[in-house]
């Protein structure tokens, strides 16, 4: 499963996503370039990514990477393997953070310019989300659900609506899980808290499910 090829302490690893600085300001491009290919692939280029992280922190050597972007045929020029190694080195320690690049290419997290369609489909909350911490354990919870929720999110936005009578956005988690339970999608007690741990920050106790939503589509 998704969650054994992760199963990487969030204490290791930083508790920040990168930011693009100096030469790396115009890293997206690259990312949208190599998007396609990696949602067609992303399994089992984090099967291979996962081989080679031996001590299981999230990254690989540059070497490695290299490989197998070449393996599942990302055609980086030059100039660009410079550009996305530089961003992806988190630690500034020479390793290449995988299970950051696939989580940035399959998981919209981000705030950016929503397209139209989000825009008519998926709200903005009224009361802007504060992340939490994008952990490995966090992303590994939301690449395992990712297929389930793209097939039905439609209903399943019906549904929180459902139990959302007092049209906040927001549902307690109880509610949360019986929604996902419903379409047959079941989170283990660590992946739940993992992924509170982003979505309620301020152990408010309730989840904005558009927000929620909004990370699986593009």
């Amino acid at each position: 499963s998704i969650i054994s090829l992760f199963q990487t302490p969030a204490s290791s690893r930083p508790q920040t996503t990168a930011t693009c600085s100096g030469p790396v300001l115009n890293c997206e491009p690259i990312e949208n370039k190599i998007r396609k290919k990696i949602k067609h692939s992303w399994r089992r280029i984090l099967k291979e990514c996962k081989e080679k992280d031996v001590h299981k922190k999230g990254e690989i050597s540059v070497s490695d990477f290299l490989d197998i972007a070449e393996k599942f045929e990302l055609d980086l020029s030059e100039d660009e393997i410079k550009q996305i190694t530089t961003k992806y080195d988190l630690r500034n320690n020479g390793k290449f953070a995988y299970c950051n690049l696939l989580q940035s290419c399959i998981l919209f997290l981000k705030p950016k310019e929503t397209t139209l369609l989000q825009r008519m489909i998926i709200q903005k909350p009224q009361i802007p989300l504060s992340p939490g911490p994008q952990t490995t354990a966090f992303f590994s919870a939301m690449l395992r659900i990712q297929p389930q929720i793209l097939h039905c999110w439609r209903p399943m936005r019906r549904t929180f609506k459902s139990y959302d009578e007092s049209r906040t956005g927001l549902l307690n988690i109880p509610d949360f899980r019986q929604v996902l339970r419903e379409y047959s999608i079941n989170l283990t007690e660590e992946e739940l808290f993992n992924i509170l741990e982003y979505y309620d920050k301020t152990l408010s106790s309730k989840i904005s499910y558009n927000e929620f939503l909004r990370a699986f589509l593009q």
